[in-house]
């Protein structure tokens, strides 16, 4: 019984050890790391991976990957050649993932379709072609709830437009009569706030880089103007 307690004991010591000696490893990295990437990378975490002796660079909300020393950066994806699964897509996903419920939704636009039971927060720019790609894939979309973020990255002039939208009776309707159908909307009345800086200071927090970017109830997030099926195939994985 001694003997066999005290062999548990090894191990557990050699378990902690190595450990020990990998979270080490890992500070070691990001030691070395940090100073070769600049002043405006913010290295988040440094974690050893499975692949091939690489250390995963968790920075910016991407994801880099060293050696040991670091003395080579491999940007790019890691995918398994036998099940062809993206590694690297899959990280990405988890850090980016938001809480939908904690989204300042009084700040976007809500346009219920339908019974509204599927739910989707999107940012888009006024000045954006993608969004209104987006838009026309939208019209045909049933049974949803959109919530429109307006965030105005392309121009200055994005700003005007969204706060005129925001300003207007129905922004619903002057938002589609913008995006669908090229209509300018009535100049907002100067004492008419919009939310413009909010949005912009949420998605800078929430790193989004680009319209359109489509937020799920599941805290993942597709960037770019996917079409119907695309749409359709990852709301019904969400049930």
């Amino acid at each position: 019984m001694n003997i066999f307690k005290a062999a548990i004991a090894v191990v557990l010591g050699l378990s902690f050890a190595t450990a020990f000696a990998e979270t080490a490893q890992e500070a070691a990295v990001r030691k070395a790391i940090e100073p070769r990437l600049g002043d405006d990378a913010k290295v988040v975490s440094v974690t050893k991976t499975p692949y091939s002796g690489l250390f995963e660079v968790e920075v910016n909300g991407d994801v880099i990957y060293t050696d040991v020393k670091a003395q080579y950066l491999f940007i790019g994806r890691v995918v398994d050649t036998k099940t062809y699964q993206d590694y690297t897509k899959a990280r990405l996903d988890e850090i980016n993932k938001v809480a939908f419920s904690d989204l300042p939704l009084e700040a976007a636009m809500k346009q219920v379709k339908g019974n509204g039971k599927r739910v989707i927060a999107v940012f888009e720019d006024p000045n954006c072609g993608y969004c209104k790609r987006f838009r026309q894939t939208l019209e045909g979309i049933n049974d949803i709830t959109v919530y429109t973020f307006m965030y105005n990255i392309l121009s200055p002039d994005s700003i005007t437009k969204s706060r005129n939208v925001w300003c207007s009776a129905n922004r619903n309707k002057a938002w589609d009569d913008w995006m669908l159908n090229g209509k300018v909307p009535a100049t907002a009345s100067d004492n008419c706030v919009a939310p413009h800086e909010k949005v912009l200071a949420l998605g800078r927090s929430m790193k989004v880089t680009g319209t359109p970017t489509i937020i799920f109830t599941d805290g993942s997030r597709i960037p770019g103007a996917i079409d119907a099926k695309a749409l359709e195939e990852k709301l019904l994985s969400l049930k």
